[in-house]
């Protein structure tokens, strides 16, 4: 009764959640720049969208455990990795703070 109840609500779930993880690295992926994937020293954007392509095919089509744990394994490395890499790269390193006219040494006063 148990298993009938995992079989039919966690694991439906839990698949889904990795479609929605796969999905949302593979648009990540593809609105990424190509040469910042090279500035950062990573596989190159058509390898990332092959591999995290592969994995959002597998979860929505086969529904394969261990292929689909390896897409997860995959999309994990993406997002802890690759993603914060090319955000770093392409100057979207996140401010936490200050205004526009900020420059790297403090606020930019117009050569006064």
């Amino acid at each position: 009764m148990l298993m009938e109840g995992f079989d039919r609500g966690v694991i439906p779930f839990l698949g889904l959640v990795m479609l929605v993880l796969a999905v949302v690295a593979f648009v990540f992926a593809l609105v990424a720049r190509e040469d910042a994937y090279r500035a950062a020293e990573k596989q190159s954007k058509t390898f990332w969208l092959v591999i995290l392509g592969v994995t959002v095919a597998v979860d929505f089509f086969l529904g394969m455990l261990f292929l689909q744990i390896a897409g997860l394994v995959a999309t994990i490395v993406f997002f802890v990795d690759v993603r914060p890499a090319l955000k770093q790269v392409s100057g979207g390193g996140g401010r936490r703070g200050g205004s526009s006219s900020d420059g790297p040494y403090g606020p930019y006063n117009g050569g006064r």
